[in-house]
């Protein structure tokens, strides 16, 4: 008689990646936009579905998607890869590139899907550590990747939960040192003064950054993103991915997002003027924060509970995320920047709470 086996051994404990889905009449726990994406996009997507022949399989290569963001870019189709969100982007390059036998060095504290990828793909975690503001001393850097010759290292710019991002000598260090793949997760990259897309070429040659649509082009519920990368990275990803892996509407969807680059980058200035007054609120209250290149703020509370915090802000109908419990993150919390109305929202509920 048949019956379910048991799950992997490596798998038994592993939780799977989530944030608590909680009613709220103000969510700031996802770093999504607080902006819908423009009418005209909208309008462009919905004629262009009527043309979208659900019968047939979507482009298998994203051809005109693919040639989009390599326009964007400056660089050449053979060097993209398109996804379902950056997350799928990441799992590609760890089933290509990770597995049992190998190993990927991780900077804790750091977006937690980079180990939960690489552990559901069998490969093995090295972690290596910040500094007390969160940033990478590239001297250490150099000397774990050194020490433990990781076959892929993650750096995320800007780095969440904590929102600063890579300065480029980090960047250059690491890739100088690391023995294989580089990976920069640039899920925040457009709030960022500066980018690793900077420092590809042919001396960095294991250089490969991963973008979302999420979060600056307001798509998170499209589920779109891509690398850019050595075509021969694309070539691997585009070995284990599954078949017809990008729907059709994903695929129009990011196309025609493309076409209203201007839009997206008046977003990113409306939000990032937005984080600014946040921050300077912050430094009123009770409360340590950290300097923050992303669309969010890590902060903690100095003289209360961050669980007691956040439990009172959620009874004011305002929802952020709490780090509290994660590692290196004791006692931290961490905020979305929102509409104006919203983050007015958050600052009278949290002066309430503290």
């Amino acid at each position: 008689m048949s019956a379910v086996p048991p799950v992997r051994p490596d798998l038994e404990l592993t939780e799977g990646y989530h944030s608590p889905q909680v009613e709220a009449e103000v969510r700031l726990n996802t770093n999504e936009s607080p902006f819908a994406p423009p009418d005209a996009w909208r309008e462009e997507f919905l004629a262009a579905l009527e043309q979208v022949s659900f019968n047939r399989y979507p482009d298998r290569p994203a051809t005109e998607l693919r040639q989009a963001v390599a326009d964007l870019h400056g660089v050449s189709p053979e060097e993209v890869f398109c996804a379902n969100g950056s997350n799928e982007v990441l799992q590609c390059l760890m089933l290509a590139f990770g597995g049992p036998g190998r190993r990927a060095l991780v900077f804790e504290p750091t977006y937690a899907l980079h180990a939960h990828i690489s552990r559901i793909t069998g490969t093995a975690i090295v972690e290596g550590s910040r500094d007390d503001d969160f940033q990478i001393d590239p001297r250490d850097a150099k000397a774990v990747l050194t020490a433990e010759r990781p076959d892929v290292t993650f750096l995320c710019s800007p780095n969440n939960p904590t929102g600063r991002n890579e300065p480029p000598q980090t960047v250059v260090a690491v890739c100088e040192a690391a023995p294989g793949l580089v990976i920069v997760d640039e899920a925040y990259g457009q709030f960022s003064p500066w980018s690793a897309l900077e420092l590809r070429g042919p001396e960095h040659p294991g250089l490969v950054v991963t973008r979302t649509f999420s979060k600056t082009w307001a798509m998170a519920g499209a589920r779109l993103g891509y690398l850019v990368g050595d075509p021969s990275v694309v070539a691997a990803c585009e070995a284990v991915v599954l078949p017809y892996h990008l729907s059709a509407q994903t695929q129009l969807a990011g196309l025609l997002a493309l076409r209203h680059t201007p839009e997206m980058e008046a977003r990113v200035a409306r939000i990032s003027e937005e984080r600014g007054r946040v921050a300077a609120a912050l430094r009123d209250l009770p409360v340590d924060s950290w300097p923050s290149d992303a669309n969010f703020i890590l902060f903690r509370p100095r003289d209360q509970d961050a669980d007691d915090v956040w439990r009172s802000l959620l009874g004011q109908s305002v929802l952020i995320r709490n780090c509290a419990s994660w590692d290196g993150l004791r006692g931290c919390l961490r905020v979305t920047i929102g509409t104006p109305d919203e983050n007015d929202r958050f600052l009278h509920a949290l002066k309430e709470s503290l």
